[in-house]
């Protein structure tokens, strides 16, 4: 496909606000294209060349970028990044130097998406000496092949920042538009910007959308879940878990006491200690590979080898999948430790043999979602436990069963509890025996309770360049809670990064974090790509006009990095919304 074919479609999804057009935009352009482009295509309009579960990368940060506009146009980079801090998009930048470029190539090849696609793919592989050259070079003749408007989206396409207001919601319903529209009846009014549905072509409608959804929450690959849905509904349904494909994890709500729990998962139910350490999905493949996830999809297997070796040596099993947490100790005292000490181990890629020495973990599993060539997630929580309990071999301090306990009475859950406090445990975990797994969800059939007002998960979206003894260092993080598909600022932060690198976060480190996903800089003012996501605590909600979530946080205070959860597991503007009603009710109560 010429790649000016998909820019146009950008193009219409950037100018316009409005949800379900950009649905028609995007479902009309997905019935247009052949069934071998679809994976790919449903990459590129994500501005993507990967599967988000995929560890590759491209690899390409906006100084690199820089070079390559600059080798490709014939502008001085000195000149590129000035014009940048005025318009803040790299992107439309090398739009407007392509259109003066020095050079034009007659008779040039026309751009393909299946080029985009191959350049931007060998640079993500590219290692060794020259890498850095031709990586340049790559970018650079995509950038010189393209035309000034395909330009602005090849560049934000490998800086991943494609700016057109698409998120999965959207690519969602487009799926269903374009595979099952006619079959529902769908019927869009352009001019009044309306889904005309009668109510029983609704039914049909949230069917698909529930069924496109599951696809994807099994896939976590849109290019996977396209393919299937223009084969029909069928295959659609053969979508299924695949050990060595990441998952996404079944989520907890929150709740303030033991009787709402029960309230919400009913009686009796399965009681779990809350442990303060990271999820860990835990791969066995029919070829007996053993993988090790986060809840964010990233692979961790070399980073906690003796995890895969408990596995192999303590898991009966020919393939599964499952879910745990994984909890570090004290290889001396035999004292858990917080996850802000064991979190350093997740990123850690040297010196990998002394960091499973000093910062040992103990993984403690919960869940089997695939066991032997099946699926367990439609089967009932009591059944999958166990099953747990036939595979697993215990050993303390290395691999075991989540402690917990099955009761229908409040006095027994509340001394788990208290004795759970005791050992120095978050909190509790409450399951409905008969709930099905669902990934990526968080529907109420799993809750958790915890003593003290709960800090946030929040993603920083903004910073500004500090002065005086913080100059160099990014400062003043602009923090997001999620809505929808949407990020809504809740306020600003400095309080919490210490100045030096010893005890906690630092203005340096996280400027180092920061720095490369920068997307739009004015003055000392900049734009980061949403990824970054810090645990905040605050003293209360506060209603404010001066943010879009509407809300700000009193006293905020970063409380460590949390490189474990993605943008998706951040809190939601539902949830800031109950918090800061049910500040109110505390302050009754006392």
């Amino acid at each position: 496909m010429l790649y000016k074919e998909l820019v146009k479609v950008y193009q219409g999804l950037e100018a316009t606000q409005k949800r379900l057009e950009k649905t028609y935009i995007l479902a009309e352009f997905f019935k247009s294209i052949d069934e071998k482009e679809a994976r790919d295509i449903a990459y590129l309009v994500q501005g993507k060349v990967f599967p988000d579960w995929q560890e590759a990368e491209i690899g390409v940060s906006s100084q690199l970028a820089i070079k390559a506009i600059s080798k490709a146009t014939g502008m001085n980079e000195e000149e590129i990044i000035k014009e940048w801090r005025k318009l803040g998009d790299l992107g439309k930048v090398t739009e407007e130097a392509t259109k003066k470029r020095k050079q034009k190539t007659l008779f040039a090849t026309k751009l393909t998406t299946e080029k985009v696609i191959e350049n931007l793919r060998k640079a993500s592989s590219l290692q060794g000496s020259g890498t850095i050259e031709r990586k340049i070079a790559l970018v650079a003749e995509l950038i010189t092949l393209a035309e000034p408007i395909e330009a602005r989206y090849v560049v934000r396409t490998l800086l991943e920042e494609l700016r057109i207001g698409v998120a999965e919601g959207t690519i969602r319903d487009a799926i269903v538009w374009a595979c099952f529209g006619d079959k529902i009846g769908i019927k869009y009014n352009k001019e009044e910007g309306e889904l005309e549905l009668k109510e029983e072509q609704r039914e049909e409608y949230n069917k698909y959308i529930e069924l496109v959804q599951q696809a994807y929450d099994l896939a976590n690959d849109f290019g996977i879940v396209l393919e299937a849905a223009r084969k029909g509904e069928n295959a659609l349904k053969s979508i299924n878990l695949e050990p060595g494909r990441p998952v996404k994890v079944e989520l907890c709500l929150k709740v303030d006491s033991i009787k709402e729990a029960f309230e919400s998962v009913g009686r009796p139910a399965k009681i779990e200690l809350k442990y303060d350490g990271f999820r860990m999905l835990i791969h066995k493949t029919e070829k007996g590979k053993i993988i090790l996830y986060t809840r964010r999809l990233d692979n961790i297997t070399n980073q906690f080898p003796e995890v895969v070796d408990f596995v192999a040596k303590h898991v009966e099993g020919k393939s599964f999948i499952l879910d745990a947490e994984a909890v570090g100790y004290d290889p001396k005292t035999k004292r858990y430790r917080p996850f802000q000490e064991i979190s350093q181990r997740i990123k850690r890629k040297y010196e990998i043999e002394k960091m499973q020495k000093d910062l040992p973990v103990e993984v403690n599993i919960f869940d089997c979602l695939f066991y032997n060539g099946k699926s367990l997630i439609k089967e009932p929580l009591k059944e999958r436990q166990k099953l747990l309990e036939k595979i697993i071999k215990p050993v303390k301090w290395k691999i075991k069963i989540a402690e917990g306990i099955i009761t229908d009475k409040e006095e027994e859950a509340e001394k788990f509890y208290t004795e759970a406090l005791k050992k120095g445990m978050e909190g509790i975990i409450m399951k409905n025996l008969n709930s099905h797994y669902q990934p990526g969800a968080r529907v109420g059939t799993w809750v958790k309770f915890k003593p003290t007002q709960e800090p946030l998960d929040l993603v920083i979206v903004g910073a500004e360049w500090g002065t005086g003894k913080r100059s160099g260092w990014l400062s003043s993080f602009i923090l997001a809670c999620r809505h929808e598909d949407k990020f809504l600022e809740v306020g600003k932060v400095g309080t919490g990064v210490k100045e030096k690198s010893e005890g906690g976060v630092s203005f340096e480190e996280l400027t180092k974090i920061l720095k490369p996903l920068i997307i739009e800089q004015k003055g000392r003012e900049v734009k980061i790509k949403p990824k970054v996501v810090v645990e905040v605590a605050y003293q209360e909600i506060q209603k404010s006009p001066t943010y879009s979530s509407g809300f700000a946080l009193r006293f905020p205070r970063i409380l460590r990095l949390r490189p474990e959860h993605g943008v998706f597991d951040i809190h939601t503007l539902t949830e800031i919304e109950q918090f800061y009603t049910n500040q109110f009710k505390k302050k009754k109560i006392k």
